[in-house]
């Protein structure tokens, strides 16, 4: 079996971020997130690079990234547009909006022939999650088993507004039960001024717990994936077409083959500190997160 292939999330809008944070500056010589996670990857086993991105940034990327990786890891891209028909769906919607995750991981269906990891542009996962993945796609990954990194909800929030993330119910075995997409976490006070975790949903606050494993958009398929979400897709679009705000989710996969026994899904833990940008006053805390990882010796200062 090849080296895995590495698939990045980078075609979103960042709109609550305000700037392309995909090629933004956090490290000490200008390095974006998606440069800790690809020379990470690279010392974790993986082949092949594949940036999920619009169309109209292509030349930005290729600026950014081809030529400080070159002869270190295969590069490729893939375009996530709102051409509808290449997947299925023979009508045209008007929308400013992406379809979501898994909708940009189907348009890299023709880039990627193995098992391959899907990740976030904008998320800082550490080398164990990238080696530990690495090490269950080249060993263990099939069409009926697939994995995801678990991380707990409460190292995952942000002090500065709410969070999207894949809630999982994890069973004894360490397999997921299910997951469910909550695009509205964010921290509150209670009555006695303690800081808790909540979601609001059609205009109800429930709480979660901090142990909560969520996905970070960290999972590990195989090409089974993409037929499952061909499978899905129309029938997400009819059912959607004058929702300009609905999102076809990566977590609704895995959950839909969990559920009707297509394949099961490995938690696997990891030790890795994560952090991200979801706004901008993230950056200063990135930053520094970044700097003393390079005092402690774990990056050099300069990665590529």
């Amino acid at each position: 079996m090849g080296k895995p292939t590495l698939v990045v999330l980078a075609a979103g809008m960042a709109s609550r971020y305000g700037s392309l944070k995909q090629v933004d500056g956090f490290g000490p010589h200008g390095e974006t997130i998606i440069d800790y996670s690809i020379f990470d990857a690279i010392r974790a086993g993986f082949g092949k690079v594949v940036f999920i991105i619009r169309e109209e940034f292509e030349q930005t990327m290729r600026d950014k990234f081809d030529e400080k990786l070159k002869g270190k890891i295969e590069v490729d891209y893939a375009f996530q547009d709102f051409n509808l028909k290449k997947f299925g769906v023979d009508r045209v919607i008007e929308r400013t909006k992406p379809w979501g995750t898994a909708h940009a991981v189907m348009s890299a269906k023709d880039k990627v022939d193995g098992p391959f990891c899907v990740i976030n542009a904008d998320d800082f996962y550490g080398y164990d999650a990238f080696k530990k993945m690495a090490d269950f796609l080249s060993n263990e990954a099939d069409d009926s088993h697939m994995s995801l990194m678990g991380f707990e909800l409460g190292n995952t929030m942000s002090d500065y507004g709410y969070v999207s993330r894949g809630v999982c119910e994890v069973n004894e075995a360490g397999h997921m039960d299910s997951v469910t997409e909550r695009t509205n976490i964010f921290y509150e006070n209670d009555e006695a001024g303690n800081k808790k975790i909540v979601y609001e949903e059609n205009g109800v606050k429930k709480e979660l717990p901090a142990d909560a494993r969520v996905s970070m958009n960290f999972w590990g398929f195989t090409p089974k994936i993409f037929d499952i979400s061909l499978a899905m897709f129309p029938d997400f679009v009819e059912a959607n077409a004058d929702n300009p705000k609905a999102e076809f989710f990566i977590p609704t996969i895995p959950d839909h083959m969990v559920k009707h026994g297509l394949a099961d899904f490995r938690v696997i833990p990891t030790s890795s500190k994560w952090f991200g940008v979801t706004y901008v006053e993230d950056k200063p805390i990135v930053q520094e997160s970044i700097s003393k990882l390079v005092a402690d010796g774990v990056y050099p200062a300069k990665l590529f």
